[in-house]
């Protein structure tokens, strides 16, 4: 939708410069009666009960109630005579815009709207920047504003924040562990999480827009924090003298009840963006559909393969390093 419209009611004032010339008034004198009669013009203020009151100067209303009032309005020429102002201006009716916006020092007409169900806010882009180039006339073009100019800005990184947020937590494990296989066993888990979100987002027909990006990139962290719980213990039981499926079996029994204390918390959470309503409801409910969905799978299915990914990995950890 625009706010903005081609046929609003004008009217559009000539001044005949030439006929001022011989008349010998100024333009500028014609340009300044206009102003004071039909607009204002701040001339003083003064000061009374010790408030300040300013004045203007304007015309009453019953004399520009139509744009025929102008032709009573007289100015005075530089030889002393008053002119009429029906002598010097042409009046026209015409339509044109109410509200002349500018963008970039240019002319410029607003549109806003929102991607049609199933579609992200890059699709919605895409197609009007194509539609755009085959319709627009040359020398006009489009440009876009406000979360629109920050996602074309940014592009596609939000798959590199991706890719760094799982390489940091990769390396920070990796330095935690003195190991390059054990976070494996975190970050193997973390697609299973994302699956349930993307199942979720094409269930509902919910945009991958920037709401649902910052969402997952939360969820990345989240769903790595219960991983790392078992993780974590499995390896101090099993540097106690556990065999490997034992240390990991234990693992998953001490830390499943803290891990679902916490995922239930932040799922009921998370819970009033999922069914938000009012304003920035579609941010929110982005946001919380993306983290609530992740969460829950990360929960039921996540965490029962990471035990088995420990073994696996543990086990290819401790051959590594008998070979060497």
């Amino acid at each position: 939708m625009s706010p903005f419209s081609a046929d609003v009611p004008q009217i559009l004032i000539r001044v005949d410069r030439a006929k001022a010339e011989a008349m010998q008034v100024g333009v500028d004198t014609v340009f300044d009666a206009l102003e004071q009669f039909v607009g204002s013009s701040f001339v003083n203020q003064f000061t009374l009960f010790n408030h300040t009151f300013q004045v203007y100067v304007q015309a009453d209303g019953k004399f520009r109630k139509s744009a025929d009032d102008l032709r009573g309005i007289f100015v005075r020429g530089s030889a002393g005579q008053m002119v009429s102002l029906a002598n010097l201006i042409r009046i026209e009716h015409g339509t044109g815009p109410g509200i002349a916006s500018l963008y970039n020092l240019r002319p410029a007409a607003t549109l806003s709207g929102t991607p049609a169900a199933a579609y992200s806010s890059g699709q919605a882009i895409q197609a009007i920047e194509n539609a755009a180039a085959r319709v627009l006339p040359p020398g006009v073009g489009i440009e876009w504003t406000a979360m629109s100019y920050q996602e074309k800005l940014v592009g596609n990184t939000a798959y590199v924040v991706f890719a760094f947020a799982v390489l940091l937590v990769f390396l920070v494990l990796a330095a935690q562990y003195e190991s390059w296989w054990l976070p494996g066993a975190v970050i193997f888990g973390l697609p299973m999480a994302l699956l349930g979100t993307a199942t979720v987002l094409l269930s509902l027909g919910v945009a991958n827009n920037l709401y649902t990006q910052i969402g997952i990139v939360l969820l990345i962290a989240l769903c790595a924090k219960n991983a790392i719980l078992i993780v974590e213990l499995a390896r101090k039981r099993r540097e106690q003298g556990l065999e490997i499926e034992a240390a990991a079996i234990e693992a998953a029994r001490i830390r499943f009840r803290p891990i679902l204390m916490t995922s239930i918390a932040f799922i009921l959470g998370v819970l009033p963006m999922v069914v938000a309503s009012g304003a920035s409801a579609s941010a929110r409910r982005s946001l919380g559909i993306a983290v609530f969905s992740g969460m829950l799978a990360s929960t039921a299915i996540a965490t029962l393969f990471v035990p088995s990914f420990y073994v696996v990995l543990q086990r290819l950890s401790e051959r590594t390093r008998a070979g060497r």
